[in-house]
């Protein structure tokens, strides 16, 4: 009878090289498609600015949407090749104060989108958990960003979002719950899948990479990430993951 052991260690190194063949062969789609996207814009571009007077308004923007859809094209790339990068990052479990972390993140989301404010309610347990924290922080940030995206047509005392953590059974389970839009309760999970989206991009922008990646990144804590209509509107995001070992 073969050794359990030695059929788990060959399986985690199998593992492991499907993880560095996904990752390479994503990196090198997206660096070799590149140089052609650049062209398409680049040679757009110049057709317009040589030719641009004795083009129709029509021909005009055929050009501005080829180089709009290659731009476009340029940043799907670099979300597929995050999503190889966190598919490949190694585990690093540590110490890390939550509530700090949650602040921290919500600090910098809320210079990125400038002077509107969103109330932050944070109920977390000034407890360390031990957790892999750049994974950590891929989440947070983009359940932090989606709330204060899905928030942005309500008025600013009306803007909030909860943050609540709690340990039980080694298991942290960690909610977001923002008072935003929300979406309909059939097939939530279409948000988590990479370019999936609930919304259309004229009602709120975005490609519908960030849960993907924040659901890579919880998968590749051992935890799950969940979404779910909030009562009476908005969403809930839930994050559980057990309890590293150092």
């Amino acid at each position: 009878m073969s050794d359990p052991q030695a059929r788990i260690a060959e399986l985690e190194a199998e593992l492991a090289a499907v993880r560095r063949e996904m990752q390479e062969f994503t990196s090198a789609v997206s660096h070799d498609l590149r140089a052609p996207l650049r062209h398409i814009v680049s040679f757009a571009q110049l057709v317009e600015e040589d030719a641009g007077p004795q083009l129709s308004a029509e021909v005009q923007g055929f050009l501005a949407t080829i180089a709009g859809s290659a731009q476009h094209l340029g940043v799907m790339l670099d979300g597929l090749r995050e999503l190889a990068r966190i598919g490949a990052l190694p585990l690093a479990p540590e110490p890390v104060t939550l509530p700090a972390l949650v602040h921290e993140v919500a600090a910098e989301l809320a210079h990125a989108h400038g002077p509107r404010q969103l109330a932050l309610e944070v109920d977390v347990p000034d407890t360390a958990a031990v957790v892999d924290a750049t994974l950590l922080r891929v989440v947070l940030r983009a359940v932090l960003d989606n709330a204060w995206k899905f928030t942005s047509r309500l008025p600013e005392a009306q803007a909030r979002v909860g943050v609540c953590a709690q340990l039980s059974a080694g298991r942290w389970t960690l909610v977001v719950q923002d008072n935003g839009a929300g979406f309909a309760a059939t097939h939530p999970e279409q948000a988590l899948r990479i370019f999936g989206r609930l919304h259309t991009a004229s009602t709120f922008p975005g490609l519908g990479v960030g849960l993907a990646l924040a659901a890579k990144a919880a998968q590749r804590m051992g935890g799950v990430l969940q979404l779910a209509p909030a009562q009476p509107v908005g969403c809930v995001v839930t994050l559980s993951w057990p309890q590293a070992e150092r």
